[in-house]
């Protein structure tokens, strides 16, 4: 059996309820809750969450929130790492003894069941790895990147800088969206950047993060700008 983890503490300092702040017009959190549902992949869903308010909403929109986060696994500094292992640990004291684990972020609206399902097969087939994640590339080379210094800027690795773009190698980051593992691999010490996970390159237009208004702001807008080509192509309207 497979189960969903989605971290969604109550505090967020820079966009104050985050989670359950609604974008596009339902909680930001019930995207990632309806693409897990629409992946078909998971016997449980649980959000872990030390909140009663994102409880509540997590539950309304099919989840389940079988524990409120302890204090210590709430603050600013814990790592999602540290919440997954919490939640497995507690579901195998409940006898619930899942195969392979998704940890799948609360603020992921671009999310895709097709991804997820993607991943866990191609998991599934490597029985070497341990996990597999969403990742994106960069828009730019990142060799090429400036710094500020003072009233001015310097390359920030200056062998490259004169480089051409098709001559330097592509680069790549977390899409922060989902983190497949087997049961041994989260619970190990093993690191999900590393030779032990398979990267699933999602495409730049389904990825945002969201950490301040600005951000919140142009994913709104690439939602909406996303939406409607898919309506278009689908020939689904709203009016």
């Amino acid at each position: 059996m497979n189960i969903a983890i989605i971290p969604a503490r109550g505090g967020s300092k820079r966009i104050p309820g985050k989670n359950i702040k609604a974008f596009a017009g339902k909680p930001l959190i019930a995207y990632s809750i309806e693409a897990a549902k629409n992946s078909g992949l998971f016997e449980q869903i649980w959000v872990s969450t030390d909140s009663e308010d994102v409880a509540e909403v997590a539950i309304r929109y099919g989840a389940k929130v079988p524990f409120l986060r302890p204090a210590e696994l709430s603050d600013d500094f814990v790592g999602t790492g540290a919440v997954t292992k919490h939640a497995i640990k507690f579901s195998l004291s409940q006898g619930i003894q899942p195969d392979y684990c998704c940890c799948i972020y609360a603020t992921a609206p671009f999310l895709q069941a097709y991804y997820l399902q993607d991943a866990l097969q191609k998991l599934q087939s490597d029985k070497q790895k341990s996990f597999a994640f969403s990742c994106t590339s960069f828009a730019f080379p990142v060799q090429r990147a400036l710094t500020m210094q003072g009233s001015g800027v310097a390359p920030m690795y200056p062998e490259f800088i004169a480089k051409r773009s098709q001559d330097l190698s592509e680069a790549f980051h977390d899409a922060g969206q989902f983190y497949w593992g087997t049961i041994e691999g989260f619970l190990s010490d093993k690191a999900m950047f590393s030779e032990h996970a398979i990267p699933v390159v999602l495409p730049r237009h389904l990825v945002q993060d969201i950490d301040t208004y600005e951000d919140w702001q142009r994913a709104e807008l690439m939602y909406q700008a996303y939406m409607q080509k898919t309506n278009l192509i689908t020939g689904n309207s709203h009016d």
